[in-house]
């Protein structure tokens, strides 16, 4: 397989594959899942939150609880991909300064940072550098210092967990719309720039609905876009997030697949001939 230039992981919150897929709230992420490539059969690992961000960083679940307080200290993406002689960047919105590791502060919510649990980066403020709030995503753009794997996770305001603008009541319907909006006005212009050339982009959601815990976490979809991946194609293969962990290890040529990673299935399929 060979290397890309970037990997990008975007995660949202807590919705159903069928509250996304074919929701006319959301016509900028139904583009994407229509021109590029789509995994229809796609399921979270858990409920709550924390353990599916750890899940796709660790390829270990690590803790059932987003009260977790603890240190990882197994391998993880950041470890891997720092041996490997990769760079990251954790781009969070509303995080309140570069290297912060403290404990959330809405609309940053550190359960949706999982490297900020990383002895790796807790033991290292260079490491810790790399966890950057979401507006440096640009600077780094027009500056041409983009790393070779970058996560990027919206505020609790705008990846659909909570009401836009943290208003005290909403439909669904407006979440998941000004979730829409936000990865339109942030991410498209990513996908567009120069930037992106020979880059994929992974956007998923860490879980679905709490009332739906098949296989864990429930049904969530899943986009691929980028040069490399196959355009209006779906795949119907059962896949996890420690697929996905995988699936940036090898795009990015690291050989280390942390945790669950190591055995789990390939998701080559998604990749264009």
């Amino acid at each position: 397989m060979p290397a890309v230039a970037h990997v990008f992981l975007l995660v949202n919150e807590n919705h159903s594959y069928s509250d996304v897929i074919g929701n006319p709230a959301m016509p900028y992420t139904n583009s994407l899942a229509q021109k590029n490539s789509l995994a229809r059969d796609y399921f979270a690992n858990a409920h709550p939150s924390l353990p599916n961000y750890f899940m796709l960083t660790t390829g270990d679940q690590v803790t059932d609880t987003d009260q977790f307080m603890g240190t990882v200290s197994g391998d993880n993406i950041a470890r891997a991909l720092t041996q490997a002689g990769k760079t990251w960047k954790m781009y969070a919105e509303a995080l309140p300064h570069p290297g912060y590791l403290g404990s959330g502060v809405a609309p940053y919510d550190k359960n949706h940072d999982p490297f900020a649990y990383f002895s790796d980066v807790m033991s290292s403020a260079a490491e810790a550098e790399n966890i950057v709030p979401f507006t440096q995503l640009q600077t780094d753009m027009a500056n041409g210092t983009l790393p070779d794997f970058a996560m990027i996770v919206p505020s609790l305001e705008n990846d659909a967990h909570d009401c836009p603008h943290e208003a005290p009541q909403c439909t669904d319907a407006q979440k998941l719309a000004n979730a829409d909006a936000w990865v339109q006005n942030n991410i498209g212009p990513l996908i567009a720039s120069p930037a992106f050339n020979h880059s994929v982009l992974i956007y998923t959601w860490d879980e679905s609905e709490t009332s739906d815990s098949v296989n864990g976490g429930g049904h969530v979809a899943t986009i691929l876009v980028g040069s490399p991946i196959k355009q209006n194609y779906q795949s119907t293969t059962f896949y996890q997030h420690q697929s996905t962990l995988r699936l940036m290890m090898e795009l990015l040529g690291v050989s280390d697949f942390p945790g669950a990673a190591s055995s789990a299935p390939e998701m080559r399929e998604f990749l264009a001939p």
